[in-house]
């Protein structure tokens, strides 16, 4: 049995464990009518705002991140 613990906040450390600090996530989203594409660390923090897939993951491959497609 799994014991209840009412913190479930992971730590940097913890995310570390998990590979977790070097994954990022690529999603489609449309601004002012313009389809641009938002990158975020796996802990949800926006990292920037590129035009297209493709440069997302290059920037985030650049910089020994692993990009995830989000839908």
């Amino acid at each position: 049995m799994f014991e209840s613990h009412k913190d479930h906040s992971m730590s940097r450390e913890d995310l570390a464990i998990f590979g977790l600090e070097t994954m990022a996530y690529v999603r489609p989203v449309t601004i002012n009518g313009r389809k641009v594409h938002v990158v975020h660390a796996a802990d949800g923090t926006l990292l920037t705002i590129v035009m297209d897939r493709d440069t997302a993951f290059v920037t985030l491959r650049q910089y020994e991140m692993d990009p995830q497609s989000v839908h």
